[in-house]
């Protein structure tokens, strides 16, 4: 089942997404309409408190970091080891979702794709196990965690590389049945595949990450956790558009726009 969040009326409203539109489930005064695609705006599937990103769930993404570190040369019998997650926080007011404009901004130098599954919690989950996390999940959308990179090599924190407006990306809808690690991500910049892994290459899997998560904060409803990205990251330049795609999940778009000074 696909969930959506739509602006229907002037109102924002949770709907199911159904072949003839959309079956509006709340507000309460417009449950049971069915809105067509023509008559909403569609907004990004979640309303998070706060999103969180993984770094380095896949190991051919540390292999090409690596590698782009000058002097740095690839411990191959390190990068066998599980290493620490690399977790952070990326600021609400970085949403946007389906066919929004992820903005280049004038004072950035180097905007990077990093396509991604995203999981959204369903309850306040707190100090659980990777199995209980299961039940903590209210669905899955394609997201993309656009980075600025050099600041992300400047900054001892990644607020500003990760945390510009627009710079999380996600969408179109829930997706409430996991895809499973057989499914494929692929990332596409003008239709040309930069990204292409399935889900069972990362080094932890969804559960087990919402699980590490939880121990340190309480997740509440609609948190977003970005679940990192595989190899092939790279350049975005104002007039591209680019596109996450995951099997069983959906299809993300945006458009990239250069911001005026």
């Amino acid at each position: 089942m696909k969930l959506a969040r739509i602006e229907y009326q002037g109102e924002v409203c949770e709907a199911t997404v159904t072949c003839s539109g959309y079956l509006i489930e709340s507000p309460a005064p417009l449950a049971g309409t069915t809105a067509g695609e023509d008559e909403v705006r569609l907004l990004p599937p979640a309303a998070p408190g706060k999103i969180l990103g993984v770094g380095w769930n896949f190991r051919e993404h540390i292999r090409e970091m690596v590698d782009r570190s000058p002097g740095v040369e690839v411990d191959e019998e390190r990068l066998k080891e599980l290493p620490h997650p690399l977790l952070f926080l990326k600021p609400a007011s970085s949403l946007i979702g389906h066919n929004d404009e992820i903005v280049y901004p004038f004072d950035a130098t180097r905007v990077e794709y990093e396509g991604e599954l995203a999981v959204v919690i369903s309850r306040d989950t707190r100090r659980v196990t990777p199995e209980e996390a299961k039940r903590a999940v209210l669905g899955w959308t394609c997201a993309n965690d656009v980075t600025e990179r050099h600041q992300q090599g400047l900054d001892k924190q990644w607020w500003r590389a990760k945390g510009y407006d627009t710079f999380a990306a996600a969408g179109p809808f829930l997706e409430t049945e996991y895809p499973g690690e057989d499914a494929w991500l692929r990332t596409r910049v003008n239709g040309e595949v930069r990204q292409e892994a399935q889900l069972s290459d990362m080094i932890r899997d969804p559960f087990e990450i919402i699980a590490i998560v939880s121990q340190a904060m309480t997740l509440n409803r609609g948190d977003m956790i970005m679940l990192g990205t595989p190899s092939g990251v790279g350049e975005l330049h104002s007039g591209d558009v680019v596109e996450v795609e995951i099997d069983g999940v959906g299809y993300l778009r945006n458009p990239v726009t250069l911001e005026k000074q």
